[in-house]
């Protein structure tokens, strides 16, 4: 977030900028950032978080306090302090739209600043593209499991910190959900807000009935009331009960939430007692401890539920809370570089991503080329004789963005089309399922011949 401090990083960030500096290698760099792997629930993730990593990167700045508490350590030298003191980004930035599906070994962003730059905020893009792209697979695992269900974010309290809550309301909008109980990403994101009540509103009265009445009166425009504090079935007639003298009131009973027990089957009793006495149009919510696996219940069951809260599995993206999301070199003073490690191998260069459609439209297979293949060969895919759609894009230019953020609408518009577009194996998150990605053969002729040079420089005497 914009407001967060520069010092919000690693200390070995600082380090090697000091070693830098000491050794004049501010030469050009180029980082990219993306996923060496996918966790094993998750056959996809979708890019979110770019805004606030455009948003950091723009407003970097090192405050007077900053690098007096810097020079306070007694860590660095005073070239690095007056280096801190004026650090503004200024480089350019390439990266996938957000709501955009991608895989392992596609980077989504590709950051080419002065060495130093690059190198300074790889800890925090990654802190915020990791979360909110992680979650962003979560909630759209959700909304893919649901497609005609309302779903709402209900997970701040159990987040991982108030930042971590704020953004995983955001990351779960671009998704798909309808909206979040978090009031503070309705003030700043715009997000529309839902929320009920409490079983504590309920036991501050001896008379369920009445703390049902006394809340629909508090809050007459969108009444939804919570039913299992006590007895869920008994608590749906006293609603049937008490609707009729809220209606002369001008009052309808919008809705009603189920947060524990046999969902699937008080769902269906309660839909019965809400039909048998009149509120046919009053809908069922349901939440409590809910993920995709319940949701695909649901379905299975035909459970007459219509809307639903995931909390704790989508803030904390519980069954999945972390993937091996990466931030690495690719290129040097004009040379390529790769890094060599057992597992952790990299591909070289400045790269585009290329994605292929059946005839019906549906996402065939992605193909991971240098920015500019050649066109003429076949090790390259063809040339992307196929008619591949490039997925990265550039958004920044020597540190200023092209243009402002898409608006929300326009996001989750990106991210409902890349959704409906999903193989039918990954659309019905079918476990296990897998989706190409080809490597071009420009990519693997490069990273051979930077194995060379660094062959035949280790040899030199």
């Amino acid at each position: 977030m914009q407001d967060a401090s520069p010092l919000l990083t690693d200390l070995y960030q600082i380090n090697m900028i000091q070693a830098y500096l000491d050794h004049g290698d501010t030469q050009e760099a180029v980082f990219e950032f993306f996923a060496r792997s996918l966790p094993p629930r998750r056959s996809f993730l979708l890019a979110a978080g770019l805004a606030q990593a455009l948003e950091y990167l723009e407003t970097l700045r090192f405050s007077d306090a900053d690098v007096s508490w810097l020079k306070s350590t007694g860590r660095f030298s005073q070239k690095l302090l007056d280096y801190l003191r004026e650090f503004r980004f200024s480089g350019d930035v390439h990266a996938m739209p957000e709501g955009t599906v991608f895989f392992a070994g596609e980077p989504i962003l590709r950051v080419t600043a002065p060495l130093p730059q690059a190198q300074f905020v790889e800890s925090r893009l990654i802190n915020i593209l990791h979360f909110q792209s992680l979650v962003a697979a979560k909630a759209a695992r959700c909304v893919l499991a649901a497609p005609d269900k309302l779903l709402v974010d209900f997970g701040m309290r159990r987040a991982h910190g108030a930042e971590a809550g704020l953004l995983a309301a955001r990351a779960s909008y671009i998704a798909g959900f309808a909206g979040t109980a978090t009031v503070l990403a309705g003030e700043k994101f715009g997000i529309p807000l839902y929320g009920t009540m409490a079983h504590s509103f309920i036991e501050a009265f001896d008379d369920e009935a009445a703390a049902f009445e006394s809340f629909a009166r508090a809050r007459p425009d969108n009444v939804v009331l919570l039913l299992d504090t006590y007895d869920t079935e008994a608590a749906a007639r006293k609603v049937v009960a008490l609707a009729p003298r809220l209606k002369a009131a001008g009052i309808a009973v919008r809705g009603v939430r189920l947060d524990s027990g046999d969902l699937i089957a008080l769902s269906k009793s309660v839909r019965a007692i809400l039909d048998a006495g009149g509120l046919n149009d009053t809908t069922i919510f349901a939440s409590g401890g809910l993920d995709e696996d319940s949701l695909l219940d649901f379905a299975k069951a035909k459970a007459p539920i219509d809307g639903i809260g995931i909390g704790t599995s989508l803030t904390t993206s519980a069954d999945a809370p972390s993937a091996d999301c990466v931030y690495k070199m690719q290129e040097y003073a004009g040379l390529p570089r790769r890094k060599r490690s057992q597992h952790k191998a990299t591909w070289p260069g400045r790269k585009q991503v290329w994605r292929r459609y059946d005839a019906g439209g549906r996402m065939a297979g992605d193909l991971l080329t240098l920015e500019t293949p050649s066109l003429s060969s076949p090790a390259s895919g063809g040339g992307l004789g196929g008619g591949g759609e490039p997925l990265i894009r550039l958004m920044m230019k020597n540190g200023r963005r092209l243009a402002p953020s898409p608006s929300f609408d326009e996001i989750r518009l990106h991210a409902k089309r890349d959704l409906e577009r999903l193989p039918e194996n990954l659309s019905r998150l079918t476990p296990g399922a897998l989706y190409p990605v080809e490597i071009g053969g420009d990519l693997v002729k490069l990273a051979a011949a930077v194995d060379t040079r660094l062959l035949k420089h280790d040899a030199a005497p």
